[in-house]
Parts: C-alpha cells; structure tokens; sequence
C-alpha cells in the first residue's frame, strides 16, 4: 500500500500525517502476510521519508542509489547488506547506506522501518 501525494499539495507537505503532533511511527504502516507494505510520509526535491513493514522472508534485492539512505528500525530486526558487509540492525538503530553503494534488505524476522533518503549536496 503506497499512498500518494493528493491533488494541490506543495513539495513541502508531509503526505497524509497531520502536522504539529506526535506521532507514533510504527502505528503508521501495518504488516501484510508475505508482503513488503510501504508508505510514503514525505517527498521533496531533496528527498523522500518513507515506512516500511517487511513481513518475514521478504526482501529488496540489491541495488544502489544516487542518495544518502537512512535505515531507523521501528519494530523487529532487519538484516542488511551494504557494500558486501552484513549489518544487522534492532528497534530504535539506525544505520546510513552511504549513496551510490550496493545494499540489500532481508526480513529473516518481520520488521519496520523508517528510510529517509537525501539527495547528496553538490559541491
């Protein structure tokens, strides 16, 4: 389930979620039973944050991308792949996949997670 931006919104708005509030992160985004459900919160010109529930055994293959990626796990355990390094990464870690490295995302146990992507500054 990926939800959209709607019709008339600015590049600054924070998809669905109500602003000025505290919001529980893992609430957001439910697991599916042999799925990968996402949820996009916010989309800009610089970057995207973006939540995700991987049941057990799902994946993302391998595959880089021109942006810094932030990896905050919410709930669970996440098995990562980066530049050829396992990393595994509990509830309430974060892990950063510098841009342009090869990464991977396995769900050995379901997790959920939180991946803000920037886009690298120019120089």
């Amino acid at each position: 389930m990926t939800r959209g931006r709607k019709k008339g919104r600015t590049s600054r708005d924070t998809g669905a979620l109500p602003a000025v509030r505290a919001l529980r992160m893992k609430g957001l985004v439910e697991y599916a039973r042999d799925a990968v459900v996402s949820r996009t919160i916010a989309k800009t010109r610089v970057g995207t944050m973006t939540l995700f529930a991987f049941d057990a055994g799902q994946e993302l293959s391998e595959h880089s991308a021109p942006y810094d990626a932030f990896v905050h796990v919410l709930d669970g355990e996440a098995a990562l792949t980066i530049g050829g390094k396992p990393v595994t990464a509990h509830a309430g870690e974060l892990v950063v996949m510098p841009a342009d490295v090869p990464h991977a995302v396995k769900a050995h146990k379901r997790f959920k997670m939180l991946l803000t992507m920037l886009r690298a500054a120019k120089t």
